[in-house]
């Protein structure tokens, strides 16, 4: 009895001395102070769930140890200096300040001559997708967040092995995490046929804790140098078949034009990164004639990058605004700053709406979301629960002139720790087009009311609040 006793006072003081030593080092790290005080709570009231939990996802050390700013910086101008100086293009008045931004923050130059397309339904992009891959001619950059050996999963596959044997480069990129269902027998298929396809930070026991919490969340293809996909649809069967309680319901474009070497550049760095091969060629970069009148600037961000390029973009955007904002997200966990910006936006008479799903695939996350309802409905935000299905879209629209398609989450993660791509494109027949499909998406939504909504049950309100603490971790 009093060697356990011993033992168990051993235990607790080691306990005790890792919680003040994780504690020091979250301060010392002088982090987001929002995001330090939610890994404190963390350690403090999840008894060894909270320590284990810091060790997966609170470490920085990808960032210090694999991604070299220097390095990135080199590979983000090369690609695109490939193309020559770029046609300068007529800068939208009104969203003059948000070009210059994006082009000053990470050299994301205005690229025009553009064709866009907007899916919102799952099969008609994938038919797109392989009639596009179907008539590649030299090259094909595929990047997914998620990629699985399902029905759709499958015949992609059997689509590119085919293209690979009439000689077509192909390479792919997946990350580790997104795509961890998939079979070692998939991936070998593809090499087999000479395709290369790399993990993006592969998850191994020794890298584990440091490689989890940064995703490559974007989906990017591009063709030729020509054509391209961006948005949030990954390739799963589930973009297709949905739920049994509902569709799954997201936005995906199709790029053909100059706005597409953007994507190519995104790609390309990150090529770098998992197979530590520099690719610049000009081939990459073909000189390309308009197909379409639409200018847009490709906008990446990471943990790899100190500013936050997709961030600051948007609340530039929500500043520029001066009649309508409409965001479809399926997480809503903005920052602060972003939380101000929509606040001082309705207050001034803009109308703003948020879209989130009813229901959620991940019910912490969706809780967690509720808890800024709240504030938000209170400075003038119009909020809608989507209840067809599952919202995954990730699009906003700005005054009918300005549309954000892509990866990125309204979200603390989306912004600050997963690798995200977006496209802003500055178009009013295409912002219209998107106002369409908000509006008909809103047609399969109710809208929250405040009065309604603080008759919810108190003890709901507070657990939707505890879980706040946590939302810069979730």
């Amino acid at each position: 009895m009093q060697i356990n006793a011993a033992l168990l006072l051993i235990i607790e003081i080691l306990y005790l001395l890792t919680v003040v030593s994780i504690v020091v080092v979250v301060i010392s790290e002088n982090r987001n102070p929002i995001k330090t005080v939610a890994w404190i709570l963390a350690v403090l009231f999840l008894p060894f769930i909270g320590i284990i939990w810091y060790a997966i996802f609170g470490q920085d050390t990808t960032r210090k140890h694999i991604i070299s700013k220097r390095m990135y910086s080199k590979l983000k101008r090369r690609p695109l200096d490939e193309m020559g100086t770029p046609v300068e293009i007529k800068v939208p008045d009104e969203h003059e300040n948000l070009v210059e931004l994006l082009r000053n923050i990470d050299y994301n130059p205005l690229l025009g001559g553009n064709d866009v397309k907007i899916f919102t339904n799952a099969k008609d992009k994938f038919e797109h997708l392989f009639a596009d891959i179907e008539n590649a001619k030299e090259h094909i950059h595929i990047e997914y967040y998620v990629l699985q050996c399902d029905e759709i999963g499958e015949k992609f596959k059997n689509v590119l092995i085919r293209k690979a044997k009439e000689g077509i480069e192909i390479r792919i990129i997946y990350d580790s995490f997104g795509s961890r269902k998939l079979k070692k027998q998939f991936i070998e298929d593809f090499r087999m046929a000479g395709i290369e396809i790399e993990p993006f930070l592969k998850l191994s026991w020794n890298s584990f804790t440091s490689r989890l919490n940064y995703r490559n969340h974007r989906k990017i293809i591009v063709i030729d140098g020509q054509v391209g996909y961006v948005g949030g649809m990954n390739i799963a069967d589930r973009y297709i078949k949905g739920f049994d309680w509902g569709e799954w319901r997201d936005t995906h474009a199709r790029i053909e034009g100059k706005g597409v070497q953007g994507l190519q550049s995104v790609f390309l760095i990150d090529w770098y990164f998992v197979s530590q091969t520099l690719i610049t060629s000009r081939k990459y970069f073909p000189l390309l004639e308009n197909f379409g009148d639409v200018p847009m600037q490709i906008v990446n961000s990471g943990p790899l990058i100190d500013d936050k390029n997709i961030s600051h973009g948007i609340i530039q955007a929500i500043y520029d605004s001066k009649k309508s904002i409409f965001i479809q997200t399926p997480y809503f966990f903005p920052p602060e700053a972003m939380i101000d910006a929509l606040h001082a936006a309705a207050i001034r008479g803009v109308d703003v709406r948020v879209m989130i799903s009813k229901r959620s695939d991940v019910a912490l996350v969706q809780k967690a979301s509720r808890s800024y309802i709240k504030s938000i409905l209170e400075s003038g935000v119009k909020v809608y629960f989507y209840k067809k299905g599952f919202l995954h879209s990730k699009m906003m629209v700005f005054d009918d002139s300005l549309t954000l398609i892509g990866s990125a989450n309204f979200d603390t993660r989306s912004f600050e720790q997963n690798f995200e791509v977006e496209a802003f494109i500055y178009s009013e027949e295409v912002a219209i087009e998107a106002n369409e499909i908000f509006v008909e998406d809103q047609s399969h939504s109710e809208q929250v009311v405040l009065k309604e909504w603080l008759k919810r049950p108190l003890l709901q309100r507070f657990f939707e609040s505890v879980l706040r603490l946590f939302a810069p971790l979730l």
